[in-house]
């Protein structure tokens, strides 16, 4: 009898390695040119899971929401991960932008990830077990697949694929 195969489908998120995408972009932010004498500051909430830009004006914003993807994507980190909460004016003039941490399947996203697995007709079995998707298949040629067609939509969580058996 064949042995059943499968893979977890997540949005984990590495916390060490987002606190240190941070501080290499506050490294970045501070020996740049067009940063002198501008405040202009990143803070990470862990806990609330929240990541907040301020400066002095929207394009210097963009600057940092620039730098720090760029950091991001070093440290494989989707760009994803980040989804803008609000932006509000602070004291001086300046402008602050939350952010929060993508870091779970929400429901309805592991729902159109199973729907988007059941249409594609392969023979895999995929449930939803929390924040993940677990799908099972006799074939790993098929869970490759599942792979394929699971990445080609468009979802707002940074997708992961993990503990492949």
């Amino acid at each position: 009898m064949a042995k059943d195969h499968y893979f977890d489908i997540s949005a984990k998120l590495d916390m060490m390695e987002m606190k240190n995408a941070v501080v290499m972009a506050e490294k970045e932010v501070a020996t740049r040119f067009d940063f002198k004498g501008v405040k202009a500051e990143i803070d990470l909430n862990e806990k609330a899971k929240t990541l907040s830009l301020s400066s002095s004006s929207d394009s210097k914003i963009d600057a940092l929401k620039d730098i720090l993807i760029s950091k991001l994507i070093k440290r494989d980190i989707a760009g994803k991960s980040l989804e803008e909460v609000k932006t509000e004016g602070i004291s001086g003039g300046n402008t602050k932008v939350i952010y929060r941490i993508v870091d779970t399947i929400d429901k309805d996203e592991a729902k159109k990830i199973v729907k988007a697995i059941k249409d594609s007709k392969l023979k895999v079995t995929p449930s939803i077990q929390g924040d993940e998707v677990r799908v099972s298949g006799k074939k790993i040629d098929d869970l490759q697949a599942v792979m394929k067609v699971v990445r080609e939509l468009d979802l707002k969580a940074p997708l992961t694929f993990g503990n492949f058996k």
